[in-house]
């Protein structure tokens, strides 16, 4: 007999419920969070940082928020009229979508150059430019130096000189780009929704040529490498110069680091047995604000791939800049498989970077009915789609949370694209990623489309020689 929908008010709340798809504990509080919380481009939750309250975090992760979800069904349970804390979400999110509009584009008054020739800089110096930072970038086979701009000069004019002063050189501005967001039981079937949905193997049933070591680089926020979820695990973090901001927050880096190599024994286990992970934090906190410059993601994809990592995950997003996309080339031509978020700017939202990049597979999120998550980016550089709606991982204390966003559907690309290399050594990374388009799951429009990509990835293949 079909489900009869009840009538009255309790209908609305019962079409949203219906509405709703995600991969967390199946109860009221995920399904009214589809509802709420995608909507909504808060930081990530943390329900351990706070004795239970719900933590702090960016202010602009790729991820939404679970609070809104958690909030709105307590008011459903105990009886109360839920509606006014829609309205209040609503108002959250304009409030959210005021902030990400003031956010810090790029560092004020700084040039960033790849290549920049000492003759170069001595000309430039002598004009009133000043150094911030110098260092080898071993990809490029240069210095990447950052530049202060003189006083009175804008920035458009500083790029456009420091630019005709060395016209080998790569420069552009110093952007910005950001996070895309309790027991020890192993993780039950209903919170491993994620991972069926996709039809990721049991650790026992893998073949011995898909366990074997695999290196994985992570380029995100901090991590609590303490935390019982890496009990046990091989991970290798290294912080960038500090300066004088202080550490980037940890939620989003433990939830992106747990879902690649969380411990087997854990109740969020990770999707890569035995992997080894190497986590650079390149971010810093300025306020609510976690960023990292652009200066710093070339360092760090640079210290990666001086690491003899496989497959480097970066669950962020931002402008494109001419650095950034020089040192992804050059990445990929070390066979580096990079994987990033495709962001949470909504469908309409201009393509964003690094994942915008043709060298780089471009992640989008789906839901456990697999839906395209609401707010996740679209066009035609959206390479695959993966599961990244309430995905049940590590918070940043201690436990366990569900978090949305793009930046943790990347990760389950980079596990497959990290397991591929381990059982094909040989594989070039276009050929691996050439696998993961074969073998995805076609959803949407036939053939490759604007909001899926080649489709929604398919575990079941990434253990085939």
């Amino acid at each position: 007999m079909p489900l009869k929908p009840p009538s009255g008010s309790l209908a609305v709340v019962f079409a949203l419920a219906l509405n709703g798809a995600t991969f967390g504990v199946p109860s009221a509080t995920p399904i009214l969070g589809q509802f709420v919380g995608t909507d909504t481009a808060l930081a990530d939750d943390d329900d351990d940082d706070n004795g239970g309250g719900g933590g702090g975090g960016s202010g602009r992760s790729s991820s939404g928020s679970s609070r809104d979800a958690s909030t709105a069904a307590q008011a459903v349970g105990k009886g109360r009229n839920p509606f006014g804390y829609f309205r209040q979400s609503e108002s959250r999110r304009k409030a959210a979508a005021r902030t990400a509009a003031a956010l810090v584009r790029q560092a004020p008054q700084e040039i960033v150059a790849l290549g920049l020739d000492q003759g170069a800089i001595t000309n430039l110096t002598a004009v009133g430019y000043s150094i911030g930072d110098r260092t080898a970038v071993a990809l490029v086979g240069a210095e990447i130096v950052k530049l202060r701009v003189p006083g009175g000069t804008t920035l458009e004019a500083a790029r456009a000189e420091v630019a005709a002063a060395a016209p080998n050189a790569v420069v552009d501005f110093n952007h910005f780009y950001r996070p895309d967001q309790d027991s020890l039981d192993p993780c039950g079937a209903e919170q491993c929704l994620a991972r069926h949905v996709v039809g990721w193997p049991e650790t026992q049933a893998l073949p011995d040529r898909c366990t074997g070591p695999v290196r994985i680089g992570l380029i995100d926020t901090a991590i609590n490498a303490e935390h019982l979820a890496f009990a046990g695990g091989r991970i290798e973090t290294i912080r960038l110069g500090a300066g004088d901001l202080p550490d980037s927050a940890r939620q989003h880096g433990t939830a992106v680091a747990a879902l690649l190599v969380g411990s087997a024994e854990s109740r969020t286990p990770g999707l890569v047995p035995g992997g080894e992970l190497v986590a650079v934090d390149a971010f810093q906190r300025s306020g609510n604000d976690d960023r990292s410059a652009v200066y710093d993601l070339v360092r760090s994809i640079d210290l990666l791939a001086g690491k003899g990592v496989l497959v480097i995950n970066m669950s962020l997003t931002g402008p494109a800049n001419l650095l950034l996309e020089r040192t992804v080339e050059l990445a990929a031509q070390k066979e580096i498989v990079l994987v990033a978020a495709a962001g949470n700017g909504g469908p309409r939202a201009a393509p964003l970077y690094p994942g915008a990049y043709q060298e780089v597979i471009a992640v989008t999120a789906i839901d456990r009915r697999k839906n395209a998550y609401r707010r996740a980016g679209s066009g035609d550089h959206i390479d695959i789609a993966a599961p990244g709606v309430q995905v049940w991982t590590a918070a940043s204390v201690k436990g366990a949370s569900s978090k949305t966003g793009t930046s943790f559907a990347a990760p389950f690309v980079t596990a497959a694209a990290a397991m591929i290399k381990a059982a094909n050594p040989q594989l070039k990374a276009d050929e691996v990623e050439a696998q993961l388009r074969k073998g995805a799951e076609d959803l949407g429009k036939p053939g490759k489309d604007p909001v899926f990509g080649w489709g929604l990835l398919n575990a079941r293949t990434i253990c085939q020689t």
